[in-house]
């Protein structure tokens, strides 16, 4: 089944993403049904969202996390597939219509993916490292695609091994590593994850939240990428590989937090949060850590 503007449904997982998340929605074509869920639990943002954009329909929710937040928009989705954006990711005036065309002729995907309009960061990791010289116009299988721009195709997937309906996505995973975790199940079932390099996209980068909360979530993406890496390499490849994995990280934190104790606080925070991550998923422990959001002299968790 090939994709179709009418049988696709985006999907958005914003976290004070006011930012730049109007640019996204409005580089999407009006006639895309648009879900935003957002973490941040809103009201004003939702009212604002929806009032703004017939096609968009804004779901609160607590600070529930990327894989989590996209589970609970999925929910929502009538449509047969499903675009994952992340709010500071911008279309191209001709993204959707190729990822339609490139659709029609490829005999079976579980994900195909737009591909990121700046070379040297490739949003996909490729099967082998050589691939990346024989880049063209067609569109070519991938061992796993960034998940800040993804299109899933629900009813096949639905099919697989290992999938429950409505998490697609590990909810034990807060942050990083979910899509990952994603296609590693998806290509387990010897399904086809697809790049389509002449559909392109912008991805702003580390932008989705606004800057002004910049130390909070600095802190945050420290201590989950280190939570996440072991969980990942755990759940896929065992406990021993998963530690050899990530000691190496460990260790560095603990030399940095030890070093810039006393000349930047800032960064023997973000050093000390690194390692709390690792320690915490040694011990098995859930990926708990949330940023502290100050709203109208409020914490919001």
């Amino acid at each position: 089944m090939s994709i179709s503007r009418q049988n696709l449904t985006v999907v958005i997982v914003s976290f004070m993403s006011e930012n730049v998340i109007h640019d996204c929605i409005q580089s999407i074509p009006d006639d895309i049904k648009i879900i935003v869920v957002d973490n941040s639990n809103n009201y004003q943002f939702k009212e604002t969202i929806e009032k703004k954009y017939s096609n968009t329909t804004c779901i609160l929710s607590e600070n529930v996390g990327m894989g989590s937040g996209n589970n609970l928009g999925l929910r929502e989705v009538l449509t047969d597939f499903a675009f994952i954006l992340n709010p500071d990711v911008i279309l191209e005036e001709k993204t959707i219509d190729e990822i339609v065309n490139a659709s029609g002729i490829l005999t079976s995907f579980s994900i195909i993916a737009p591909i990121l309009d700046e070379e040297n960061f490739p949003n996909f990791k490729p099967f082998n490292q050589n691939n990346l010289s024989d880049i063209n116009s067609e569109p070519f299988k991938v061992k796993s695609v960034d998940g800040f721009a993804m299109i899933l195709n629900l009813k096949r997937i639905n099919n697989l091994n290992n999938f429950e309906k409505f998490k697609y996505f590990d909810e034990n995973i807060f942050l990083y590593l979910e899509n990952d975790d994603l296609c590693k199940r998806i290509t387990d079932n010897n399904e086809n994850i697809y790049i389509v390099p002449k559909s392109k996209i912008k991805h702003l980068g580390a932008s989705a939240v606004d800057k002004k909360y910049a130390y909070q979530i600095e802190l945050s993406r420290n201590w989950h990428w280190v939570w996440s890496k072991f969980y990942f390499n755990k759940k896929h490849y065992g406990f021993l590989n998963s530690l050899l994995t990530t000691l190496p990280t460990f260790f560095s934190a603990v030399i940095k937090y030890f070093f810039y104790f006393l000349l930047n606080k800032r960064k023997k925070e973000i050093y000390l949060h690194r390692a709390k991550g690792f320690l915490s998923a040694i011990l098995g422990k859930k990926s708990f850590f949330r940023p502290i959001i100050k709203i109208s002299d409020q914490e919001n968790l």
